[in-house]
């Protein structure tokens, strides 16, 4: 998998590796040089990429009120 390079310097990172490692706009990388030679993209702030899981990880709505939970829980007997 290649790309260009621009004459800023800058690179499209390919959508495959962007999806590996979970970033996206407004993520910050940082490219360190291993031992023997090769530079690696690591993202910042996140220690690995999101499993799917976490990337669906929420809750399903606005949910009941405080009041509606309590009026389910007491009966009018």
């Amino acid at each position: 998998m290649g790309t260009t390079v621009t004459s800023k310097g800058q690179v499209t990172i390919p959508k495959a590796v962007r999806d590996f490692l979970g970033i996206g706009p407004g993520s910050k990388v940082e490219f360190r040089r291993a031992g023997d030679g090769k530079v690696i993209v690591v993202p910042l702030g996140k220690s690995r990429p999101a499993s799917r899981f976490e990337q669906l990880r929420g809750h399903a709505g606005a949910g009941m009120t405080t009041d509606e939970i309590m009026a389910l829980t007491r009966s009018d007997d």
